[in-house]
């Protein structure tokens, strides 16, 4: 009899506990939303509000990655602020383009030589994430795309992006290409503030120069907007992005919203990808819960 008495107040200790702990866990989730139960696939995501910096939630943050093409974020920055005329004319690099053919990188559509323009490279590096307009900007700003990874990764230094680092332009895979989700909507928004780059990120559709390879020129399309289904943002509104996707990297989005006339940056990266040929677009998914989590909240 006395050891059924011991056994239940063992017992009664032991559920006291239980309650207790759980009790804690629901106290800290208030202050450390990374401790909410894990809705999202991807492994690494940062949201921020872009005017107060508030953190709107972290998972995985700070743990490095590989970008895909997102790096072509950087692409574009770095080459924005080093063209003074955005409508000079300036060829598709010959070998970086046959090189990108190659590896069967994304491509906007140029042809090798092909005479458009820095504005149309730049659409072109940003809406269809196109390989042989990252490389050619890179060869007409630097003299090669060693040097412009170089200011790559030299403004990233500036900014402070410590765990990340670049070794071309396009974001075709390389384990000494990193980053983390912290890092590139640091990056990302620093960028939103040069004016050209905002403006061609939130673009939906652009209209290339005409050329004689390109009578009407090329429309390009964003991969992120014309992915969108305008009904699944009741109460926001995703205005732009970039997206990548590799076998290493998984599938990545960086977008801007707005929710309720606020701007934020959401990071989503490494959503699994088993055929890449048809992706499931989780990272679609997480992306679309992480501004209705802001809305509803």
């Amino acid at each position: 009899m006395r050891k059924f008495s011991t056994f239940i107040k063992f017992l009664v200790i032991v559920v006291v506990l239980v309650f207790a702990f759980i009790k804690i866990m629901d106290k800290a989730k208030e202050y450390f939303p990374s401790l909410h139960d894990d809705e999202y696939t991807s492994p690494y995501i940062y949201m921020i509000d872009r005017e107060t910096k508030n953190v709107i939630y972290e998972k995985s943050a700070n743990t490095r990655a590989y970008p895909a093409s997102l790096t072509k974020i950087m692409t574009a920055i770095v080459a924005l602020e080093n063209i003074e005329n955005l409508s000079a004319i300036t060829p598709v690099d010959i070998d970086t383009y046959q090189d990108m053919v190659a590896q069967n990188a994304s491509m906007a559509g140029f042809f090798g030589g092909e005479e458009v323009t820095y504005r149309d490279l730049l659409y072109g590096t940003i809406l269809t994430s196109g390989g042989e307009a990252a490389n050619s900007l890179a060869i007409h700003i630097a003299g090669n795309v060693e040097y412009f990874v170089q200011m790559m990764n030299d403004k990233a230094f500036e900014l402070g992006l410590d765990d990340t680092h670049f070794t071309n332009p396009e974001g075709l895979h390389d384990e000494n290409q990193y980053t983390t989700a912290y890092d590139m909507a640091k990056l990302l928004d620093y960028a939103l503030e040069n004016d050209d780059f905002k403006t061609i990120f939130t673009k939906e559709t652009f209209q290339t120069t005409s050329t004689p390879d390109h009578l009407d020129g090329i429309l390009l399309t964003s991969t992120v907007l014309t992915s969108l289904n305008k009904d699944e943002q009741n109460g926001f509104e995703i205005i732009g992005g970039k997206s990548g996707t590799t076998y290493d990297a998984g599938q990545c989005w960086a977008t801007l919203g707005i929710v309720a006339s606020q701007e934020y940056i959401s990071i989503v990266m490494g959503a699994p990808i088993e055929d890449i040929s048809h992706p499931d677009g989780e990272q679609i998914v997480d992306t679309l819960k992480l501004y209705k989590n802001i809305k509803s909240s």
